[in-house]
């Protein structure tokens, strides 16, 4: 009898290890990845059916990674100038709508002119041009790996990797705290960590490498390092606190920086809590119930900024599908919503109101990128109410 007894608890004992063996499989196999492979997928296939404007597209695709092959790894230490640190190893950059000074001397302290970006921001003396070129330099040769399959593509960009996050000697400390600076006002800002949206791409591609097989095990573990330490870094700083609370764009776009990477690092229960509170409460705050957003709304590019803000929060509502939350079809008991808020620009972008807001540059290309977003909209939310305004836009 005790010896049936003890068979049949090790009969049960490895059922259960068989049991949670399938669960620990599962949630590796389920893990939610912050890259969108469903879309470059359809782009693949395009590209094997002989899509003429595809296959054009990833010609000129190809010709640009090739030239990447050649060129340096991109690093913070490249700066001419020197951040308050004395560190050249932190990022640092200055406001881009902040001028010199006409009534001082020493042009100082500088002056805001908001929406005129200053060509002092965007030169060398910074890391914003370097870590601009950096990020496209990624996004290009991620793409570039995934539709040719050809691993030069993602040595590259590993070697890119390596030498703007770990190596030694050109790496770069994993916070912002002297982004956005003002001369003669401010060393660092909490603005300036909108400039690491783009990290998206490097995130994207790091799940790519690895899942192809190409990813080295140093360079992944160093990037879990400084992607722990980075997110930290945004948790709990004073900037990253203080960026946190934004009540426009800032706070939009710090939401979708944090939640990538956190979802990078799987930390799903942590994203999905997040969004359905913090993330919640800025939809409501940011969205009136009539769809305009305020505070976009005073800004001298308010269309593009409009549009800007709207394209965060569907990032925001695409991560939240993710995790199993709907953000999209979300809303206040007074009407506020994503969707509310992409309803609002629709009349100007037909042309049936003109923008009675300011609108110091063109908003062609805002124009385009809130076309694309409804699209998107429809694709990944199976939304309808869009189809009208996207046949009228077609019959133009």
């Amino acid at each position: 009898m005790n010896n049936r007894l003890k068979i049949l608890k090790n009969v049960i004992f490895l059922c259960l290890i068989c049991f949670y063996g399938f669960i620990d499989a599962q949630e590796i196999t389920e893990k939610i990845t912050v890259i969108e492979y469903q879309e470059l997928e359809h782009q693949k296939n395009l590209i094997k059916k002989a899509d003429k404007k595809v296959v054009d597209n990833f010609n000129k695709l190809i010709k640009k990674a090739d030239k990447l092959l050649e060129i340096k790894p991109f690093s913070v230490v490249n700066k001419i100038g020197v951040p308050p640190s004395k560190n050249k190893h932190d990022y640092m950059s200055i406001g881009p709508y902040w001028w010199p000074n006409p009534n001082t001397s020493d042009g100082l302290p500088y002056i805001r002119k908001d929406g005129q970006i200053n060509p002092e921001t965007r030169n060398d003396f910074t890391d914003f041009v370097e870590k601009k070129n950096f990020i496209s330099a990624i996004k290009t040769l991620k793409d570039a790996f995934f539709l040719s399959d050809n691993n030069k593509y993602a040595k590259k960009n590993i070697a890119f990797i390596n030498a703007w996050f770990l190596d030694e000697n050109t790496k770069m400390n994993p916070n912002v705290n002297y982004g956005q600076s003002v001369p003669g006002k401010s060393e660092g800002r909490c603005f300036g960590i909108i400039e690491f949206d783009g990290l998206i791409e490097v995130l994207g591609f790091l799940e790519l490498a690895k899942y192809k097989g190409v990813l080295d095990k140093k360079t992944e573990e160093g990037m879990v390092n400084w992607f722990t330490d980075y997110s930290n870094w945004l948790k709990n700083s004073k900037l990253g606190i203080e960026e946190s609370t934004r009540k426009n764009n800032h706070g939009t776009y710090y939401d979708v920086q944090l939640l990538s990477i956190l979802m990078y690092l799987n930390k799903t229960v942590e994203v999905k809590e997040y969004l359905s509170t913090i993330t919640k409460a800025r939809i409501f705050s940011q969205i009136k119930t009539d769809g305009r957003q305020p505070l976009e709304l005073k800004r001298t590019k308010s269309f593009s900024y409009s549009v800007m803000n709207l394209h965060g929060f569907l990032q925001l509502a695409q991560i939240g599908q993710k995790v199993g939350l709907d953000l999209w079809n979300l809303s206040s008991e007074d009407g506020r919503s994503i969707k509310k808020g992409y309803e609002f620009m629709l009349p100007f972008l037909i042309n049936e109101k003109k923008w009675p807001y300011k609108q110091i540059k063109d908003k062609t290309s805002s124009e385009e990128k809130l076309i694309a977003d409804l699209k998107r909209a429809r694709k990944l939310f199976k939304e309808d109410a869009f189809d009208d305004i996207l046949k009228k836009l077609n019959q133009k």
